[in-house]
């Protein structure tokens, strides 16, 4: 990778940061738009971590249930087709692998408000697989914990 692409990368990311820090504050209007310019910017052949992130958590500013679904639809497309866009490489492989819990934890909890839970425990058991690969960290812990929640949340039935 060149000096430029790293550049390049470090910059997408710290928008997309920069974007969140919006999103949390609960400006989801500006969000969605910013989000939208990077995602137009990044294209369809940009960098596959980037365009996961992006659709992740621009399914987070969705109003719209339909809509945060699509989003995060295209995220886990994103990461499932990673192996055959890019297989050499292995970083980012390795950092989609960490987000598939909470790609599967985001849809499940998308098919909960669409009231369509044999979908939703799906994704929650996906999720529950997936959260193996995470560390005990913050990180891991906050997704695995979340998972938690969503289960008592659908109950067993």
């Amino acid at each position: 990778m060149t000096e430029q692409q790293q550049v390049s990368d470090d910059g997408v990311l710290t928008r997309i940061g920069q974007t969140m820090m919006l999103l949390h504050a609960g400006d989801r209007e500006e969000a969605r738009n910013r989000f939208g310019q990077l995602w137009e910017q990044i294209g369809l052949d940009g960098d596959p971590v980037h365009r996961c992130t992006l659709a992740h958590y621009m399914a987070d500013a969705q109003d719209d249930p339909d809509a945060e679904l699509a989003w995060d639809l295209r995220a886990l497309l994103v990461a499932e087709g990673l192996g055959e866009e890019r297989p050499a490489r292995h970083d980012a492989t390795a950092a989609l692998r960490a987000l598939y819990p909470s790609l599967h934890l985001n849809l499940a909890a998308d098919y909960v408000k669409l009231r369509r839970p044999d979908a939703a425990r799906v994704h929650l058991d996906r999720a529950r697989a997936a959260s193996a690969v995470l560390d005990d960290d913050g990180y891991g812990n906050g997704v695995r914990a979340a998972i938690a929640r969503l289960e008592a949340r659908l109950g067993s039935g």
